[in-house]
């Protein structure tokens, strides 16, 4: 069980530190609430070197999710205190840390006093407080249950952010065992095969055809490295532009991700995930339909699933049912439609869509175990097939020495 280093404030409004044993961070909050006090920060305690490297390499201007969890829950707790907005935001003022964070939260104050919504106030910094965010406290706010909202907005987050790192879990083991054996390969290719080209020139005899191929390659990646990298560096920033800039290249590359062997279902399951716990958090809000339909296609994350939730929007804007958009695009199981349809029919939509998202999430889980168990031994496998068939060919010509020299 991780270790959190908490700082809190309590009854008497002193400041406290210590260390608590919890699972999450949610959970620390959870433990310290319980003991009557209430968190400024909570972080989970990691060694000397990376802290230090860690607030080296922080961009204090970026607010990031952890940041949004904390500021949400401690605003919910201090609006349920009866505490006024202005007020409670002062508070919040003092306890962040992020100083671009605490300009943006003083702007929102400021204009609070000078009579806005607080959903006017936080709708002018839309790289803060996305439309989903706006559109959530609006419904809050309207119903006189912000501090409820709140709440829901912090799950949502620590939501978002535990499904952003099995994500980051399941693509950092792949990709780093592959940058390293493509290290691997290019150091034996452009240093260690040229030495020992010169001692096999030296025999002054044909080599085995292996090594003979295995030289000229190196010969060519040593004289052409640089256009190499250029090359490399080019379609990618080519790849990224056709994708990130053209509506066709993003179709294009969600369709092809959602079909990629192993890694495909994985991501089909992420989808209906976020799909699932986005529009159940936002109809459990108040939020209508329609517009919940369209927070959810723009925070989708892929193409597909945004076309098919906006052709959903569509069909309930023209009377019909929900559920066979979603049919058609091919992405969504057959269980989430009819789980769908249900909670569709019986009024109970965002209790069946938290049920789906809890239930993918534990899929998600067993599929990025399953997918670590099975990708370490398959890379290993394929790297010592590699690097295995390099050094056969290097020594190919020392094992065939006697009749290399017989026959010069």
């Amino acid at each position: 069980m991780p270790t959190y280093i908490y700082k809190a404030r309590n009854m008497d409004g002193t400041v406290v530190t210590g260390k608590i044993d919890a699972e999450t961070q949610r959970s620390v909050i959870m433990k310290l609430k319980q003991q009557h006090l209430m968190v400024i920060t909570a972080e989970e305690e990691k060694s000397n070197i990376f802290s230090r490297m860690t607030e080296i390499l922080k961009f204090k201007g970026w607010v990031g999710l952890k940041d949004l969890v904390l500021f949400s829950r401690q605003l919910a707790t201090l609006i349920n205190a009866g505490i006024p907005i202005v007020q409670c935001l002062n508070v919040l003022i003092d306890q962040v840390d992020n100083k671009n964070f605490k300009r943006i939260i003083m702007t929102v104050r400021e204009d609070i006093e000078k009579g806005a919504s607080v959903t006017m106030s936080m709708g002018k910094h839309p790289n803060v407080f996305n439309q989903l965010y706006t559109s959530m406290i609006k419904s809050g706010e309207s119903g006189g249950v912000l501090d409820e909202v709140l709440e829901r907005i912090a799950s949502y987050l620590e939501s978002v952010q535990s499904l952003r790192r099995k994500v980051q879990t399941a693509m950092a083991y792949p990709g780093v065992v592959s940058c390293i054996a493509v290290g691997i390969i290019l150091f034996l290719l452009i240093f260690v095969i040229p030495a020992f080209k010169d001692v096999f020139e030296s025999f002054g005899a044909k080599l085995p055809l292996p090594t003979m191929i295995l030289i000229k390659v190196s010969d060519v990646i040593k004289t052409y490295i640089v256009w190499f990298i250029l090359f490399v560096m080019g379609v990618f920033f080519l790849g990224r532009l056709f994708i990130t800039k053209t509506e066709k290249g993003r179709l294009l590359f969600d369709s092809l991700l959602l079909k990629i062997p192993v890694f495909g279902p994985l991501f089909r399951k992420i989808a209906v995930t976020r799909f699932a716990r986005t529009l159940g958090t936002l109809v459990r809000s108040g939020v209508s339909i329609l517009e919940a339909l369209e927070i959810v296609a723009k925070t989708s994350g892929n193409k597909i699933v945004e076309l098919a939730v906006m052709g959903a929007r569509s069909s309930i804007r023209e009377g019909e049912r929900i559920t066979d958009p979603l049919r058609e695009c091919g992405v969504f199981p057959p269980m989430v439609i009819q789980m769908v349809s249900v909670g569709e029919e019986t009024g109970a939509l965002d209790t069946m869509l938290m049920k789906i998202a809890d239930y993918y999430d534990r899929e998600v889980d067993s599929a990025v175990s399953t997918l670590a168990s099975l990708i370490e031994p398959l890379m290993i496998c394929v790297l010592g097939i590699i690097v295995g068939g390099i050094v056969i060919c290097m020594y190919l010509p020392i094992f065939m020495i006697s009749t290399i020299v017989s026959g010069n």
